[in-house]
């Protein structure tokens, strides 16, 4: 990540900053031992902040009341998100206007809230942080763009102009100002007091696949909650035309959550109604109220082509008598444009349908061989011949021989001598009937692909309910519920079985000095080698953070099999210097065993057992062994005494 130096722009006075309460409280929350009841105090001093903030706390969290309290509202969302918010909603009343004439800081503003809301809504399905931290990420993450512009105003309004979809912004910006809006939001955020873990997301939001998060890790998710609110924003402000065009992109990028049309529409809908609430709380200006988005869905959807002209239509044309049949064809390919196939029996035409396939049949009743009613009921009782619109052709007007005709499976009649207006009226009502066929037909198809890609999606949700996504072990639901069938089977059985509870020793200090990504790395190293040295009957998962949970099926075994295997995980691990790059670190981690006992009375107790046992060994210096045994805590003799770690054969 590249953090733009803002003391090497000259002029760097001229960037937004919070002023008055909002700086205060910046200062205020800068100090270890500032408490809510100062902090109430200065919010008390801007009316307007004060409003904001207690309408933030009862939109954000489910309460049996409402809030009226200040001091109630910042202990509800916390001292972080005030700062947070007081700083945003600061920089929105200071910078609702500027100088810069080609930057529309309104629709800047607006399209901030737009993420800010959107990423409010999507924590709500994956719960990867706080939604108020997430509220003020989200109206946060393209400050650098209002930075850029109040330093450099006619500069950036010519750059404003030449962006394009084949020339970014963010390249324009570094060709001509040696810097980015991302590098700078990157760098006022940390200015700020926002936290690493949002920082590094944000800066990467708009290429996300440029990060190299590990999948599944909290920056990864963070980052595409940001990528999908930003696309929801920009399809929000975008025009009507272009705003069609990005709907199927936004419908795929929802799938990919777990949402489906339906719920996705009334998701977008959701933050849209939001939107507007916000936007007059804040005094920003937003767009005109949107069409729902399931009607935006229908009016981007392809139309039919217009109803007078209908030349694509396949027409069969059954005739026994040469001069109807020559007139008949004269009207209906010279004179309204359609493609004709022509039968002088019903026989020849059954053959001739099955062969050219056509979307309207019109024939004659009365026929040799085989006459119309039974070429009806012949095509009706075929698959593909279901869907044809037929039109008989008759000289009988008789009331029940027409209801016979309709009962055969007949669509529509016209009565010799044929009334041209009539047949024209006829064949109209067919190509809207062979439209509404085709959509449907398309609908059905469109169904058939929704459900294979639910299908999978669901079994991607199964595994994902199951996996932990960044060391791809078990997680704790997957692990937990082994824990309890063991449980269940030992207590039936009478057989032995041990839990471990495995912590990376110092892990915090890795992601301090090396960062959130190489912590990742060596959490998935760690991983294999668990994977790679765990016995036959073991099942392993990740708890959490740098914590393993082994749950082990000693069945008749010597408990001693279980602490030799731990030991070997230990040494194994503790010898494995883990290379990522240039950067070699060497980890070593303390475990926590504890067995089935007569005094441990489920299995929530025994893992309670184990993580005792864990916390002495952290306590005597990590990297070593501790039991949980008879509700005593004891150093495991192998990881005091010299073993061969080979020496556990079990597996």
């Amino acid at each position: 990540m590249k953090i733009a130096d803002l003391n090497q722009l000259k002029i760097s006075t001229l960037l937004p900053s919070p002023k008055g309460v909002a700086l205060a409280l910046l200062e205020a929350c800068r100090q270890e031992n500032v408490s809510i009841n100062e902090i109430t105090k200065l919010i008390q001093t801007d009316p307007a902040l004060a409003g904001r903030l207690i309408q933030r706390a009862n939109a954000t969290k489910q309460t049996t009341r409402a809030i009226s309290s200040i001091a109630e509202a910042v202990s509800r969302v916390g001292l972080n998100t005030v700062k947070q918010l007081a700083m945003g909603f600061s920089l929105i009343d200071q910078y609702s206007k500027g100088p810069n004439k080609g930057f529309n800081y309104q629709e800047f503003w607006s399209h901030s809230l737009l993420m800010a809301i959107a990423m409010q809504e999507l924590n709500k399905s994956t719960q990867v942080s706080s939604s108020e931290d997430l509220f003020s990420c989200g109206l946060m993450m393209r400050i650098g763009c209002l930075a850029l512009a109040s330093i450099y105003p006619e500069q950036y309004s010519e750059l404003i102009q030449k962006q394009s979809p084949d020339i970014p912004l963010s390249q324009l910006e570094q060709q001509h100002l040696k810097t980015d809006h991302n590098e700078l939001t990157a760098a006022m955020l940390i200015n700020f007091g926002f936290p690493n873990i949002f920082v590094e997301p944000i800066y990467y939001h708009e290429v996300p696949d440029e990060s190299g998060f590990s999948e599944g890790s909290r920056p990864h998710q963070i980052l595409h909650q940001l990528y999908l609110a930003k696309q929801i924003a920009d399809f929000a402000l975008t025009k009507e035309s272009e705003r069609n065009q990005r709907i199927s992109g936004l419908l795929l990028l929802g799938g990919k959550i777990g949402l489906d049309t339906e719920t996705f529409g009334n998701f977008i809908d959701q933050i849209i109604g939001e939107w507007h609430t916000w936007g007059k709380i804040l005094k920003i200006t937003a767009q005109e109220q949107l069409p729902s988005f399931h009607k935006m869905m229908s009016a981007a959807a392809p139309r039919p082509e217009d109803a007078t002209n209908a030349a694509s239509l396949r027409i069969l044309l059954v005739e026994d008598d040469p001069t109807n049949l020559i007139l008949s064809m004269e009207l209906l390919s010279n004179v309204l444009g359609h493609t004709v196939y022509t039968a002088n029996n019903g026989q020849q035409a059954l053959a001739l349908a099955m062969e050219v396939l056509p979307h309207i049949v019109i024939t004659d009743w009365m026929m040799p061989i085989m006459n119309g009613l039974e070429l009806t009921k012949s095509l009706r009782a075929t698959e593909w011949g279901q869907n044809l619109y037929v039109i008989m052709l008759t000289s009988i007007e008789d009331e029940e021989e027409v209801i016979k005709a309709f009962n055969a499976g007949v669509d529509d009649y016209v009565t010799k001598p044929i009334n041209i207006k009539a047949f024209r009226a006829r064949l109209r009502a067919a190509w809207h009937y062979r439209q509404l066929q085709e959509a449907w037909e398309q609908d059905r198809e469109q169904l058939k692909r929704f459900a294979a890609e639910l299908a999978v999606t669901n079994r991607k949700l199964e595994y994902y309910a199951l996996t932990d996504m960044l060391t791809e072990l078990p997680n704790r639901r997957s692990g937990m519920e082994t824990l309890s069938e063991t449980w269940s089977v030992a207590n039936r059985t009478g057989q032995l079985m041990a839990v471990m509870l495995i912590d990376i020793d110092h892990f915090k200090k890795i992601n301090d000095n090396y960062g959130h990504s190489i912590g990742d790395k060596v959490l998935k190293e760690v991983s294999a080698i668990i994977r790679k040295t765990a016995r036959k009957g073991d099942t392993f998962c990740r708890m959490g953070g740098e914590e393993f949970l082994v749950v082990c099926q000693l069945g008749n075994t010597d408990v001693k099999s279980s602490i030799f295997f731990a030991e070997r995980l230990r040494h194994q691990i503790s010898q494995q210097q883990i290379k990522i790059g240039e950067v070699h670190i060497q980890i070593t981690i303390s475990i926590g065993v504890a067995f089935k006992e007569a005094g441990i009375k489920n299995e929530d107790h025994l893992v309670n057992a184990a993580d005792k046992a864990l916390y002495a060994a952290k306590n005597a210096g990590r990297n070593r062994i501790y039991l949980s045994l008879k509700d005593k805590l004891l150093a495991a003799p192998a990881s005091t005494e010299k073993i061969d770690p080979s020496a556990d054969k079990t597996k």
